[in-house]
């Protein structure tokens, strides 16, 4: 629900309509972001399902639709993060792991590189390229000054130039 407060516009979340409103229009996008922190797809959409549980919850208020989608990608990326620690921590003997293990599917050479690169990178990179946000407004997403996103799409365009260049080798 928007509630116009003064100048700025509050958006709440108050009925099960909000919540279905907030769903529909960041499921995807969220759940491509969660898949740039974690192997599967399946820990992705537990990383979002889990904010969405979230969501519903604490039912929490936000400036504006900009703050509102912020907040969801900060606490996507976190959870998904939050989700690989735990999975390093896990100390499965081989045969264990490999009977518990999904067979995964066969991602794109791109979209593996981006995945294999550190966090700090990979979260730009897709932001940049597969969301289209500017520099700007991926530093306003993540809480960073603009000229540190500028280099981390830098340095991280340069690793995936070489971990695709040592593929092709």
């Amino acid at each position: 629900m928007l509630e116009v407060k003064g100048v700025e516009q509050v958006v709440s979340i108050d009925t099960n309509e909000d919540i279905r409103r907030i769903v529909e229009q960041y499921s995807r996008t969220l759940l491509a972001i969660a898949l740039t922190r974690l192997p599967s797809a399946a820990d992705a959409e537990d990383a979002v399902q889990e904010v969405f549980l979230q969501v519903v919850d604490r039912r929490p208020r936000f400036r504006d639709g900009e703050h509102e989608k912020a907040w969801l990608i900060r606490a996507v990326l976190s959870r998904a993060s939050d989700l690989r620690r735990q999975a390093a921590r896990r100390d499965l003997p081989l045969e264990e792991a490999a009977e518990a293990a999904a067979p995964p599917p066969e991602p794109s050479s791109l979209l593996s590189a981006v995945q294999a690169l550190p966090a700090k990178y990979s979260a730009v990179i897709h932001l940049h390229y597969y969301e289209g946000y500017s520099i700007k407004e991926i530093a306003k997403l993540l809480g960073l000054p603009a000229p540190t996103v500028g280099t981390r799409l830098a340095r991280g365009r340069e690793r995936l130039r070489q971990m695709l260049k040592e593929e092709l080798v």
